[in-house]
């Protein structure tokens, strides 16, 4: 991997990192303690409980994606990024743009 296009996938990550850290943000805002004096009625509840829920998951996505993009931009610069960790083929530099915080090839990501 040329040291262009490392460049280029520490941009790419460093993009990555401000939209998933919005993003965070954004989830910890909807998943607070819904509070239950407030008058909603009994199915708008439901709907909030349920929309809660959905949301606590994507925080839980989104806050592991975070961990996994700040670890690869601290990586970037080392000789074994984009290295397959599983069967230490080089990764695509298309898939390292697309998904910057891969660290498995194709093959192995579908295994």
């Amino acid at each position: 991997m040329t040291s262009q296009q490392r460049n280029e996938i520490k941009k790419s990550i460093e993009e990555a990192l401000l939209e998933t850290q919005f993003d965070v943000e954004n989830l910890k805002e909807l998943t607070k303690p819904i509070s239950p004096e407030n008058s909603i009625g009994r199915v708008s509840r439901m709907d909030a409980i349920n929309n809660k829920s959905v949301n606590e998951a994507a925080l839980r996505n989104s806050t592991n994606k975070l961990a996994l993009l700040k670890s690869a931009i601290s990586r970037v610069h080392e000789e074994g990024f984009g290295t397959c960790i599983r069967c230490d083929h080089e990764i695509p530099f298309q898939r390292i743009l697309i998904i910057p915080q891969s660290n498995l090839c194709v093959h192995c990501a579908a295994c």
